[in-house]
């Protein structure tokens, strides 16, 4: 059996401008189904999984995902005539909610209901017998399903927290061999998600994709400043319920769209919104610590209140956006409420399509929790795909093909020479994190290296920090991470404390607060990237690199050589190493001319 899952609302950012012409961009975003994808399962698992952004080149589009099907079917060598079934991580109903004015009916509409799904799938792909083939899944539960079918846990609390799903923002399900049964949810007035995407809009980024700035930024700020009002966030209620007083401020239809009520009420709480391009002061620093802390008391809250009725196990799974939260994560890692946690690593909307094909797939094959690997569900690229693109490349830039131990040897001695390697190996990754095949590398001890990342590779934000990928047999040795729990980190989604004796040797790699978003690498998933991180040990004494991912500022991850190579080109990164090649740029002629990448 072959189930396709999809994720996105095609029309919902049209049907958004539309209704409110003249938003500014950021409160365009508030919006739901964005992030669309694909993803195709079978009883041999999962086949192959895409996000849309990385072939139309627009970050978090929520356009139907007919670039990232066609990738999914081609890397299955099937076409949709072979599928048995199409499923959506959304199943909205008509309700009162969508009565309560013309703003929620027209959204229901022309948005959100099955009609529309229906008009969506035959504009695409007419020859389809979709009444038939279609299934919608509700939002919540395909993130459930990602998780927990990936998990290999054979019983697991399940921890669902997001903006939204269709009316729930945060969910407990149990997991049990192959049942998932819904424990509790929480509604979307007390969403933890939406609260932190709104302190995001305050403080001047863009809500539904930077709130991993906001992440990275609290560390700096001190939450004890604005404590005497940090409940009129969001509290703890008896019972086990959330409240979220701010989010209340939102009456109108405008104000539900853009968060313009509760931004004014954050306003009177903390001082003026931040524009996006005033600077960052320490107001800002510490709004920014409020709201981490009070995000990770409450999910505290919610598992320890939620426990028993999820049945008590000591395992826990956990998707949805909030789970991309590394902090948070470790934090409920650290509690000592379970034994294990798994976090689905593309735990965003993105992994909807991948947990709506899985609860499909269950339905008709029931079969207990498998253990993933690491998530290079994505295109691969042959030899001829990779040559024909650097034969474009011009002049400037020295190509050679190596012997794998040569490359590796080459690509250790740049990094060890202080220069930034691009790398480009395998499948793509699914999900937002760079795991090794799509990434940008660089010496985790060098001083310099994070600021030169962040201000002249990337074009970011100066306070960012970067994530060090390690040998997870070497990994308890730099991070203070329990000795069997490496496997945990393989995802890049849990924060671990750098040991003290290596915070001095690591700069480029330890935040503010002595943490790291570890990601720990072994021989039997990553192969290459093991072996090279193996030679960078041997040659420099660590065996880490820094790992970001392999694109630059308001642009996708790469997925093609094409595009890898003409990413190089026009950036200032030192080195290509794309499959056996390895591409550098030619030392400046006398004359002075810029290099080939100079922007």
């Amino acid at each position: 059996m072959l189930v396709l899952g999809v994720s996105g609302l095609d029309r919902s950012l049209s049907v958004k401008k539309s209704m409110l012409p003249g938003l500014d961009w950021r409160e365009q975003r508030v919006v739901q189904g964005l992030d669309s994808a694909a993803a195709l399962v079978g009883e041999q698992g999962v086949i192959a999984a895409s996000a849309q952004e990385r072939h139309d080149g627009v970050k978090g589009t929520g356009a139907f995902p007919v670039d990232a099907i066609e990738a999914c079917l081609r890397m299955a060598g099937v076409t949709l005539d072979d599928v048995d079934f199409v499923a959506h991580g959304f199943r909205y109903e008509p309700s009162v909610a969508f009565e309560r004015d013309e703003f929620a009916r027209r959204w229901y509409r022309e948005v959100y209901s099955e009609d529309v799904q229906y008009e969506v799938l035959r504009a695409h792909c007419p020859d389809q017998d979709w009444a038939r083939k279609f299934v919608r899944v509700g939002h919540h539960m395909a993130h459930a399903a990602s998780s927990y079918y990936l998990s290999g846990f054979s019983d697991a609390t399940v921890l669902v927290a997001d903006g939204m799903g269709e009316a729930e923002s945060t969910s407990v399900l149990r997991g049990s061999g192959a049942a998932l049964q819904g424990v509790r949810s929480y509604s979307i007035s007390a969403s933890l998600g939406i609260l932190y995407s709104v302190i995001t809009q305050y403080l001047g980024f863009l809500p539904g994709m930077d709130e991993y700035k906001v992440m990275g930024l609290a560390p700096y700020g001190d939450a004890s400043r604005f404590a005497n009002v940090a409940d009129e966030l969001v509290r703890r209620a008896p019972g086990g319920r959330l409240l979220a007083p701010v989010l209340a401020h939102d009456k109108s239809p405008t104000e539900r769209e853009t968060h313009r009520g509760a931004i004014r009420r954050l306003e009177e709480l903390f001082g003026p919104a931040r524009h996006p391009e005033a600077p960052l002061d320490q107001r800002h620093m510490d709004v920014a610590a409020t709201v981490q802390r009070k995000l990770e008391e409450c999910l505290l809250y919610v598992l320890r209140e939620t426990a028993d009725a999820a049945g008590g196990s000591r395992n826990l799974c956990m998707a949805g956006g909030v789970a991309l939260n590394c902090t948070a994560n470790g934090v409920i890692a650290r509690s000592g409420l379970f034994d294990r946690v798994f976090v689905q690593p593309a735990s965003g909307d993105d992994g909807t399509a991948l947990g709506a094909a899985l609860w499909q797939l269950q339905q008709h094959v029931p079969e207990p929790p498998v253990s993933m690997a690491m998530p290079y569900w994505g295109e691969e690229f042959d030899d001829a795909d990779i040559e024909d693109q650097l034969q474009g490349l011009g002049d400037g830039f020295t190509v050679r093909k190596l012997a794998e131990d040569d490359l590796l040897a080459e690509v250790s001695a740049l990094i060890g020479a202080g220069k930034v390697v691009s790398w480009f190996q395998g499948r793509m990754e699914f999900g937002p994190r760079a795991l090794g095949n799509r990434s940008i590398l660089a010496d985790p001890s060098s001083p310099h290296m994070r600021a030169h990342l962040n201000t002249v590779v990337k074009q970011r934000e100066e306070f960012r920090p970067f994530a060090p990928a390690v040998l997870a047999e070497e990994a308890t040795t730099y991070f203070e991470i329990e000795p069997g729990q490496e496997s945990m980190y393989r995802h890049m989604l849990f924060v671990a404390q750098v040991r003290p004796e290596y915070r001095d040797k690591l700069p480029s790699i330890t935040h503010v607060d002595g943490s790291a978003r570890v990601q720990t690498v072994d021989r039997e998933s990553a192969p290459r990237f093991w072996r090279l991180i193996r030679r960078v040990g041997d040659d420099r004494g660590i065996p880490m690199v820094v790992n970001t991912s392999f694109n630059l500022r308001g642009q996708p991850v790469v997925r093609t050589p094409e595009v890898a190579v003409a990413t190089y080109a026009r950036s200032t990164l030192d080195a290509l190493a794309i499959g056996d090649w390895l591409v550098t740029r030619d030392e400046p002629s006398a004359a002075g001319t810029a290099g080939a990448g100079d922007e």
